[in-house]
């Protein structure tokens, strides 16, 4: 088969399985609106915490949460979620952000658009940990 063709094909596979994904709505990002994804995505990363509670932040995508080994932040990226605990991580305010910097090269930086009440509640929490 010659590569042009092969180029070809290849290309356009890859275009189509993208676009059969964004038409299926497999594209879209990851909100939470119950408790309950919030903790299905913490529980994901740390199986063997005992989750004590849930706050759904106003920005959709991500939610403060607090468990026995720790509080911690998880959102979404992309349709998954990645979730952090808070120790060890620092914080700058900047406007309506909350700048997160997490001692982990996985996840380094988190940017939220939060209300007063939401940053107190988890500059608290950095406060707290060891």
């Amino acid at each position: 088969m010659p590569l042009e063709i092969l180029i070809a094909l290849v290309v356009g596979g890859i275009a189509g399985i993208a676009a059969l994904t964004h038409v299926a709505g497999l594209s879209r990002r990851r909100t939470f609106d119950a408790a309950d994804k919030a903790r299905t995505g913490w529980l994901r990363e740390f199986p063997d915490d005992r989750v004590t509670s849930v706050t759904l932040l106003s920005d959709p995508h991500a939610a403060l949460v607090e468990a026995d080994l720790g509080a911690g932040l998880v959102w979404a990226m992309g349709a998954d979620t990645v979730a952090r605990r808070l120790a060890g991580a620092r914080a700058a305010r900047r406007g309506d952000r909350l700048i997160l910097r997490f001692p982990d090269w996985g996840a380094p930086r988190l940017a939220l658009r939060v209300t007063e009440a939401e940053a107190h509640a988890i500059l608290s929490h950095l406060k707290e940990a060891p």
